[in-house]
């Protein structure tokens, strides 16, 4: 059974930008949550060529119906040409956790 709730994942060359991008993202009530990993080590390719990185990861949870309006935000904010914006589905969860997460965002 998949929840009507999703965790998002966003990379941000910066403590900093994680903490201004997720502060946004609470303020406006699009987030319930967001923890943030720091540094983490990427490798990817970009423009033909394998890039590394130390970045930071920030792990965001909220409703699915939210994700365009978080998503156009996050953009309007990051440093990055193609920020990382992507969602998982909450397949399964504490029923406590979800609910208070329904409670906190935007309905």
């Amino acid at each position: 059974m998949v929840t009507d709730y999703i965790v998002v994942l966003v990379t941000t060359e910066n403590r900093d930008l994680a903490e201004k991008i997720s502060q946004t993202l609470l303020s406006e009530k699009l987030i319930a949550c967001a923890n943030i990993i720091s540094p983490v080590f990427s490798c990817f390719l970009w423009q033909g060529k394998v890039k590394k990185a130390e970045e930071c990861l920030v792990i965001m949870k909220t409703k699915r119906s939210l994700f365009g309006e978080l998503s156009l935000c996050v953009k309007s904010m990051h440093s990055y040409e193609v920020p990382e914006i992507i969602a998982l589905p909450i397949a399964e969860g504490s029923e406590n956790y979800l609910s208070w997460m329904g409670t906190v965002v935007r309905q």
